[in-house]
């Protein structure tokens, strides 16, 4: 079979470049190969709204892609290898495509430690496994969650609210200290200590075993963990595989240009695997679903003859418990910081600087407007006083 854009992957990159080649080329053909056993979903309700709105239920998380672009979805449809001398893709079951254009979208894969994923142990990525975390949550008693960051406390928020016990495992000496500056971060903590969770901190996971229907962890101090199901958030590494098979040049993820272009102009990266250079940030590979979904539509567009550089700086966003944070560039506490609070811990922004005292992240706590003020104090690239580094609140 032959498909005039050929998209392998089939997540959110897929699905915003399927409706970006439908804004240019309303008539050509579109496939989309994706190994994940469910068609295009908003990945974000899956540590989010599935767990705290009760009124978007799962029927709500397709995003409708083939329906909304006449795309040839094939599920549970794993890629073998690119020939890029035949413009072709061949899938683990033997068949063979051939592509005019060709997109690799094939995302991430979770970080994991010598524990076999099953059905008490989760590595939380897909849509299945929200459904087998879901399942789980249905005779388990208590669940260990590993990892404070961004998925991690999203997932441990969202399993202190379903009745269940729960110990959240992380290397911070405070939860969020990585991202939050102390006062910020101590509230972020008390947080879930005040929703029931057990907050282990500044340990890490180095074992894991599944016996007699309960996980055990041994944590590197020397002490354990036990639970009847543990659920994994310890970051991903960008799917490379098959563009390295094909002789394209991989760092961090797959190089591509501004117009989201590999070496080869005929493939193309979007989204999670995709090295880039950010208009404002420099070249980076970025992991939020702002990005897929911008990136992926921009990638669509260009594959379709739009030609127009991708100069987007996306943003990311989370919401755990009563607060919510979006934030854009670097968030880290290995940067200096200015905080500007409205209301101390409640309402707020933190400004990330380097050395030169140039801004290189800002994250807004329960502020939910000025991102693009964000973007022109990243993009001036001047110092920053206290003094003119505030004002998005």
């Amino acid at each position: 079979m032959r498909y005039d854009y050929l998209i392998i992957g089939g997540g959110m990159v897929a699905d915003s470049a399927a409706r970006g080649i439908r804004e240019q080329d309303a008539s050509g053909s579109i496939g989309v190969l994706g190994a994940d056993p469910d068609a295009p979903y908003t990945r974000p309700a899956l540590s989010k709204k599935l767990w705290t709105d009760p009124d978007f239920g799962r029927d709500q998380v397709s995003l409708d892609t083939a329906s909304d672009t006449g795309a040839e979805v094939h599920t549970g449809t794993r890629v073998a290898s690119v020939d890029r001398s035949n413009s072709s893709v061949t899938t683990e079951s033997g068949e063979r495509h051939e592509y005019g254009k060709l997109l690799l979208a094939t995302g991430a894969t979770p970080t994991r430690i010598e524990l076999s994923p099953s059905p008490r142990v989760v590595y939380f990525r897909t849509f299945a496994d929200y459904r087998a975390l879901r399942e789980l949550t249905k005779t388990a008693d208590h669940i260990a969650v590993v990892g404070g960051g961004y998925i991690g406390t999203e997932i441990a928020a969202a399993l202190s609210l379903q009745d269940v016990k729960v110990t959240l495992v992380t290397s911070d000496a405070v939860l969020g200290g990585h991202m939050f500056p102390p006062t910020l971060a101590a509230g972020f903590d008390k947080g879930f200590s005040g929703h029931g969770v057990t907050v282990r901190r500044g340990t890490k996971v180095v074992s894991g075993a599944e016996a007699s229907a309960r996980v055990q962890l041994q944590l590197d101090d020397g002490s354990t963990v036990e639970a009847d199901g543990v659920v994994f958030g310890l970051g991903v590494r960008p799917e490379t595989e098959l563009a390295e098979s094909a002789g394209l040049a991989v760092d961090d993820g797959v190089i591509v240009d501004e117009f989201l272009r590999t070496e080869d102009e005929h493939v193309y990266a979007a989204g999670d695997v995709a090295n880039y250079p950010d208009a404002v940030l420099g070249r980076r590979r970025i992991e939020h679903v702002d990005n897929a979904t911008e990136m992926g539509k921009a990638a669509g567009r260009n594959m379709a003859g739009a030609a127009d550089p991708y100069t987007y700086t996306p943003y990311f966003y989370s919401d755990v418990y009563d607060d919510g944070y979006q934030a854009i560039g670097t968030v880290s506490t290995t940067l200096n910081v200015i905080e500007d609070w409205k209301t101390v811990g409640k309402e707020g922004v933190v400004y990330y600087l380097d050395d030169d005292a140039v801004v290189q992240g800002v994250l807004m706590w329960n502020v939910w407007e000025g991102l693009d003020v964000a973007r022109t104090l990243l993009a001036e690239k001047k110092p920053q006083t206290e003094q003119s580094s505030s004002g998005l609140i």
